[in-house]
């Protein structure tokens, strides 16, 4: 099933990232920007197709009129394996559990790559169908990002467990702890879930550690995905970075 990226940033991710086979691109006939000079460059280099249009053409296949000119028409992404990360002693990914809407996750994503996570374990769904609207909301991160389905989650909790990764929950529990009194493990797995549905028992139950964000008033609603992906992704960070100047 073919699959639309629409604007420079979404098609540019995709020709680097290498994560999917790009079978054309649709560029609007003018004067090129030195970006999409750039892109048609790379693209001429991989041999695909470069078809040069009237803008209304793109429009008729585009979901909105903010492509700026192109678009590129793209094969389903590969996926990636937990397998990938068995030997490795420092690595970050994060498990979304939740997250509905294609933008908010577009979002997460965003802000998960943006601290350093490697990738991401995610629930089967098609989010093929809106690869466009993720791939645009996170600015190219979700072309980068790493990808892993857990087709059957009690597993590959279980895999992950058996792979050293410490499971750390975005969770106010009894035994939740102030993210800023935590030092995050070299090896770990950050578990967010949406702000409606949350965390399943399954992950909840395998959490080696619960953390949550301190409020500065008194504020009982949740944070969203996205706005939490970056306040305890960028506090590993933070703390890594400080490790490293020691």
């Amino acid at each position: 099933m073919s699959q639309i990226l629409e604007g420079n940033i979404s098609v540019k991710a995709a020709l680097t990232a290498n994560q999917r086979v790009i079978q054309q691109i649709m560029v609007e006939k003018k004067r090129y920007s030195r970006d999409t000079r750039f892109i048609l460059k790379q693209a001429l280099q991989r041999n695909i197709k470069i078809n040069e249009c009237a803008r209304a053409d793109i429009d008729a296949l585009a979901s909105g009129k903010t492509h700026g000119g192109m678009i590129a028409i793209c094969e389903e992404r590969s996926y990636q394996s937990l397998s990938d990360y068995e030997t490795k002693e420092n690595a970050f990914l994060a498990l979304l559990e939740g997250i509905e809407d294609p933008f908010n996750f577009g979002y997460v994503i965003r802000a998960l790559y943006a601290a350093g996570c490697e990738g991401i374990i995610v629930p089967p769904r098609n989010w093929n169908s809106a690869a466009g609207v993720v791939t645009k909301a996170s600015a190219g991160a979700s072309e980068y990002m790493n990808m892993i389905i857990a087709h059957d989650l009690k597993e590959t909790v279980d895999v992950c467990k058996k792979q050293q990764f410490s499971i750390v929950c975005a969770l106010r529990s009894a035994h939740s702890l102030n993210v800023y009194d935590y030092t995050f493990p070299r090896k770990m797995i950050l578990a967010i879930g949406g702000e409606l549905r949350g965390l399943s028992k399954v992950v909840i139950e395998a959490s080696d550690q619960d953390i949550y964000i301190p409020y500065a008033n008194d504020f009982r609603n949740a944070m969203t995905a996205a706005g939490s992906a970056a306040i305890l992704g960028f506090e590993r960070l933070r703390q890594q970075l400080k490790q490293k100047t020691l």
